[in-house]
């Protein structure tokens, strides 16, 4: 028994090189959830992407719903950034109410990779705390007045 070796200009290549590579935002936008309101626009993304990579140089960031509830718990401010393509729901469906609650703001983007990627990490991250500093006061207040424009949903 020999192994077949597949030909590597076989369909399953040609698969493989276009899931691997970069999507638009627009075909990210395919696999949201319905509760992703309100959506963050493609130029909004890309500004709370870096401000999140200036965030994780200053370790001013909480990755991850049991750490960002902890914290959110514990009365800490910042911008909460969920990522749109989370499923199952459920698993963080309660944190846009406690956000509401504690008058923070919150927005949705299309990817969880890209979220994880933006925070230097290889895993998916479906919400992250981005919280203020004075590295980069100016990204971070440019993107909260951003979020806080955007409209909220019912």
């Amino acid at each position: 028994m020999t192994k077949i070796k597949s030909d590597p200009d076989g369909p399953e290549a040609s698969a493989e090189a276009c899931a691997g590579g970069e999507r638009t935002y627009y075909e990210l936008l395919v696999n949201l959830n319905p509760i992703a309101q309100p959506l963050a626009s493609r130029r909004l993304t890309r500004k709370l992407y870096k401000c999140i990579k200036k965030a994780v140089k200053q370790k001013q960031i909480r990755r991850g719903v049991k750490e960002v509830q902890k914290f959110l718990n514990k009365g800490e401010k910042g911008i909460m950034v969920l990522a749109g393509d989370t499923l199952p729901v459920e698993v963080y469906c309660h944190l846009p109410v406690m956000c509401e609650d504690r008058n923070l703001p919150y927005v949705y983007i299309p990817s969880k990779t890209d979220l994880g990627a933006a925070a230097g990490s290889k895993r998916p991250t479906c919400v992250i705390m981005v919280k203020p500093h004075e590295d980069y006061q100016q990204a971070y207040d440019e993107c909260l007045e951003e979020v806080q424009a955007l409209p909220q949903p019912l």
